[in-house]
């Protein structure tokens, strides 16, 4: 008796569904790992743990890249003083721009003429996009691909959810309270959508006293470690408010930059 076919479950379903939105990789490409940087709300620094990372990463020996989805405030390209894209592949693909230390970065001001010009464009036309820089780059063989999101749960990171192959997230938040009350809302999505959350990073934790070298808490006591434990999570960075790191970042040297912080979400990506 031939043996009885196995009955697919609401997950298997599920699965299949989240596939056939997936868009390919251009000829030649291969991302082994896709990492998002997520928030339920900007300005808590989701570009700077995406550049901090891709830096780590790159240091560690591994081909790093950095896809820039934030496309109406993008700031990786500076961060990285990467070089505006001028060329394409012999099949009209784009040839992502390369840091100085060979990270390759893709993003909307590598695009624009002026990096000051505003990108006013519907959910859509961005989301249409985040798609083409991912399916439509020559990003060569790549070990980690981190995904700069735009802040909140719309168009942008529901297309990265569908259209990319994400292998789990970061979630940036900072010690205020309201912060991590709508950092709430970007772990949710990421389950709601079946993205495994790799851990937590908080941002503008503390900063070093110049005199006497304690850390100061500038936002008040973080309260991160509480929410991590209640919610199953690791907390895999804080980053201090630094004069230094932020100098570096405005003249785009961010991988000149060597953070101390930075050990427990390497060791996290790696062990994926």
């Amino acid at each position: 008796m031939a043996e009885e076919k196995k009955k697919k479950t609401p997950e298997d379903f599920k699965r299949e569904s989240m596939e056939s939105f997936r868009v390919k990789l251009a000829d030649g490409t291969r991302v082994k790992k896709v990492i998002g940087i997520v928030s339920g709300k900007g300005g808590v620094g989701k570009s700077l743990v995406t550049g901090l990372s891709a830096c780590a990463m790159n240091k560690k020996g591994y081909k790093t890249a950095v896809l820039d989805a934030d496309i109406t405030g993008p700031s990786i390209p500076k961060m990285f003083g990467a070089e505006p894209i001028k060329y394409a592949d012999d099949n009209g693909n784009m040839i992502p721009a390369v840091s100085n230390g060979g990270v390759k970065v893709v993003s909307i001001n590598l695009l624009m003429e002026n990096e000051t010009d505003p990108v006013i464009w519907r959910g859509p036309v961005i989301a249409g996009v985040v798609k083409q820089f991912w399916g439509e780059t020559s990003w060569g063989n790549i070990d980690y691909m981190f995904v700069d999101m735009p802040p909140g749960t719309g168009d942008v990171p529901l297309t990265v959810f569908q259209s990319l192959p994400v292998d789990g997230v970061i979630v940036v938040s900072t010690p205020q309270e309201l912060v991590s009350m709508i950092v709430e809302k970007a772990v949710n999505m990421a389950k709601m959508m079946n993205v495994p959350v790799l851990g937590l990073v908080e941002n503008m934790s503390y900063m070093n006293c110049p005199h006497c070298n304690k850390p100061i808490y500038v936002f008040g006591e973080s309260k991160i470690d509480s929410y991590a434990s209640a919610n199953g999570l690791d907390v895999l960075a804080r980053i201090p408010l630094d004069p230094e790191f932020a100098s570096k970042c405005d003249a785009g040297n961010i991988e000149g930059y060597e953070p101390d912080f930075m050990d427990v979400l390497v060791d996290r990506l790696e062990n994926i």
